[in-house]
């Protein structure tokens, strides 16, 4: 416990350069594998935020941390979710990787199997409701717990019916 709160110098330097590499590694792999590589358009995104993050603490706060693993792993992770992205074009591993969108709410109706289901109360729905400034249910068209995790709300004070494609899933 007396070494809680400190730290050598040596040691100190290996942090700052461990990280300042892997700093580097990870700029230079998502320039090249692409933004998409940490955004949150599915289910398969989490795995690869987690994975870039838990390399970083391991080759960071290692007492005896191996750089050339480091962004080995990181190169790995970053192919890995390229080929994921790749193959969800095919709808069969899409289907197994990727959750499906989920009706909350058709127009007034709140569809509770369907809150239970995505483990989403009532309270969240009505939180969601006032973020998206809707004031009345009845200008509620449809809320859809997407494969994110997010709740969308489409709304509308006119009669205009929403387009089939935005609903497809």
């Amino acid at each position: 416990m007396e070494k809680w709160l400190t730290m050598d110098l040596k040691g100190g330097l290996g942090i700052f350069f461990s990280l300042l590499f892997i700093y580097i590694f990870i700029i230079l792999f998502t320039r090249i594998f692409g933004k998409r590589s940490f955004s949150k358009m599915s289910g398969f995104d989490f795995p690869m935020t987690i994975a870039v993050g838990s390399i970083i603490a391991g080759t960071v706060l290692s007492p005896n941390p191996s750089l050339n693993n480091g962004i080995f792993g990181l190169l790995l992770v970053f192919v890995f979710q390229l080929g994921a992205a790749y193959l969800r074009r095919y709808k069969t591993f899409e289907s197994l990787i990727d959750n499906k969108p989920l009706l909350l709410m058709d127009g007034e109706k709140v569809l509770i199997k369907n809150l239970l289901k995505a483990r989403v109360t009532e309270t969240d729905l009505r939180a969601k409701l006032r973020e998206a400034n809707v004031t009345s249910l009845s200008e509620i068209r449809f809320v859809v717990f997407e494969t994110t995790g997010d709740i969308s709300v489409l709304t509308s004070k006119s009669d205009n019916q929403v387009d089939a494609w935005i609903m497809t899933d």
